[in-house]
């Protein structure tokens, strides 16, 4: 696309029919068609913005991508990206996710906050205190991401933010007792373990120090990004801020389960198709 600041309504719908397209068949794309490749990041952020429409489905909340730097690094992005959670991809503790056409094939234990009020956009920048008196409660939770571009690791900003920031299946543990909000969650431990039926197969420790040094820093990341794009972070959204440690590589059959501690625990499975 030759316009580097707006992106045509057509164009990002079209980005964003495809890109839905593919996430419904499991096939891939190795770049949008130039006709409606975005190339800027507010040009990926408009075609995103087409997702819901073209799907039918409801934005219920947010997720952030590359929230440290070894996940920037690994996509090829400067900072982190803002993706939706849609309706019918969200998941209770416990859920059997599907793997049928997802390559990324990795669980994201995250910090998961649920908002009690819109925090509508405005001129000057949230601080962390406003954003987080408007939180409702936190939940342990587990992202399984995928990507509908093939390599993502190539795509681009632009192109991974119409891809929905690798969005795919979202699992969200129960609300965590109120203690949580006198906790430094930047040093808080998360110990992960994937198993295959009763067999461990490995564990693996984090921290919310991995998530932008801290998950409360994560969620002002993101209400300023969607405030600074004209967008409300409405009540009862969820905001899942980024995963605490090396992602969970899962095979088909597997179970991946997070613990933190008396904050609680989220699993999920992945199920064999």
């Amino acid at each position: 696309m030759t316009d580097h600041h707006a992106m045509p309504y057509a164009s990002a719908t079209e980005a964003a029919r495809l890109i839905w397209g593919h996430w419904q068949t499991g096939q891939v794309l190795s770049a949008l068609p130039e006709a409606c490749r975005p190339v800027t990041p507010m040009q990926g952020y408009a075609a995103q913005a087409q997702l819901p429409v073209v799907s039918g489905r409801q934005v219920v909340g947010w997720k952030i991508a590359a929230t440290s730097a070894n996940g920037q690094t690994h996509i090829n992005v400067s900072g982190p990206l803002a993706g939706r959670l849609l309706s019918g991809q969200v998941m209770e503790s416990g859920a059997s996710v599907p793997s049928a056409g997802n390559r990324m094939r990795v669980a994201e234990p995250e910090f998961a906050f649920m908002m009690a009020q819109d925090l509508l956009p405005q001129a000057a920048p949230f601080s962390q205190q406003q954003v987080m008196a408007t939180v409702a409660s936190l939940h342990p939770a587990l992202e399984v991401p995928d990507s509908r571009m093939e390599p993502f690791t190539a795509a681009g900003e632009a192109q991974l933010l119409a891809d929905n920031a690798c969005a795919r299946h979202f699992v969200l543990g129960p609300a965590a007792p109120d203690v949580w909000r006198d906790l430094d969650l930047s040093t808080y431990p998360v110990q992960a373990q994937v198993q295959h039926g009763k067999q461990l197969k490995y564990t693996r420790d984090g921290t919310g120090g991995k998530v932008l040094g801290d998950p409360r820093i994560a969620l002002t990341w993101l209400a300023n990004q969607l405030s600074s794009l004209g967008i409300t972070l409405e009540k009862g959204h969820v905001v899942t801020t980024g995963t605490c440690m090396v992602p969970l590589e899962l095979q088909p059959g597997d179970s991946a389960s997070a613990d933190f501690g008396p904050l609680g625990h989220v699993h999920l499975i992945f199920s064999e198709t």
